[in-house]
């Protein structure tokens, strides 16, 4: 099970998805890596820690680079050897089961429909990320790809989601909510209303609506919402815990003694940075195509880069692409 990685994508390029890639290989010796980039900046990177290519571990020279500014349409059209697209042809033609960069997401995204095209009966990607919660984890989608949704484009959102969960956290009927201003069946604009009904008929298991605070709870494994409403919803999120980290940090810093309470306290707030680092989610699904594409953070490090590889394996793992096929089928000959 190879994993095609662009190794120049995001803040840091090389000097982060090697180390990543390396500590891969070392945790999984099933599993091999294609190194995507610039030949000479890669092998730089890998004769200094002194490791030679081997069957698991492969370089594939690109000559261009996406890079964080560059518009979609113009990645897609002028940057044909790029490391993005190239880590993503590899995908296509059997060579690497997955694809992993920390690029530029518009491109990523427009640049993978366009070499893999989508599964039948879904129209359009959704990107699904994992959230800590009170009870474990959950699941949501659309965090950004469509900001403009249909009631039968949040019904295959959940499909998908639900087919992820069960295939890769191997719950066997994951509980599906919808993100709404309320639970009430009332609440919500029309296309939430309509959404919800599909849900209702879908065989899924839906637990009706669910509120904002609601996602931290617990209350879904899989919640499904917009993608403007889930990337409102996600970088409020990581803003209030950057505030509140802000926040204890200048409290514990005030005087001695609340240096010293710092200093007790310190294996519970170790504990508790461990629960909540947004480091240890890194890695969001590209969720609707021919083949598993996953973005990672642009300013990830090599810890959390680790994490987005690990979850391209897993959902290689997963057969989860085959599921979402049959299950779309299933779906579309009870419409018809």
């Amino acid at each position: 099970m190879d994993v095609a990685i662009d190794c120049m994508g995001g803040d840091h390029g090389p000097g982060v998805t090697i180390p990543a890639a390396l500590r891969f290989l070392q945790d999984h010796p099933e599993a091999g890596v294609i190194l995507v980039g610039s030949e000479s900046a890669i092998r730089r990177e890998l004769d200094s820690r002194k490791i030679s290519e081997s069957s698991r571990l492969r370089i594939k020279a690109a000559t261009e680079v996406v890079e964080m500014h560059d518009p979609p349409a113009a990645a897609l059209k002028n940057k044909k050897d790029s490391s993005m697209r190239v880590a993503i042809n590899l995908v296509k033609e059997g060579e690497a089961q997955a694809c992993v960069s920390a690029g530029n997401t518009g491109a990523l995204m427009a640049i993978s429909r366009f070499v893999l095209k989508m599964l039948p009966g879904i129209e359009r990607p959704a990107i699904i990320t994992i959230l800590p919660t009170l009870t474990g984890q959950t699941y949501m989608l659309d965090m950004g790809a469509n900001v403009d949704c249909s009631a039968e484009h949040l019904l295959q959102f959940a499909v998908m989601g639900s087919i992820l969960v069960s295939s890769v956290e191997k719950i066997p009927n994951p509980k599906v909510g919808l993100l709404n201003v309320g639970e009430e069946e009332i609440k919500g604009n029309e296309v939430v209303k309509q959404a919800s009904e599909l849900l209702k008929s879908s065989g899924l298991n839906f637990i009706g609506n669910v509120e904002g605070d609601g996602i931290y709870k617990g209350d879904a494994d899989v919640v499904v919402c917009d993608g403007f409403v889930g990337n409102v919803a996600l970088k409020t999120s990581e803003g209030l815990a950057h505030m509140l980290a802000t926040f204890l940090r200048q409290e514990y810093g005030k005087n001695l003694i609340t240096r010293l309470a710092g200093l007790i306290s310190l294996p519970v707030i170790n504990a508790f940075k461990h629960r909540v680092d947004p480091r240890r989610y890194n890695g969001a699904s590209l969720l609707g195509l021919k083949g598993i594409v996953i973005k990672s953070h642009g300013s990830a490090d090599a810890y959390s880069f680790q994490f987005a590889l690990e979850r391209a394996l897993d959902e290689v793992k997963s057969g989860m692409l085959n599921e979402i096929g049959m299950r779309m089928q299933t779906l579309n000959a009870g419409e018809a």
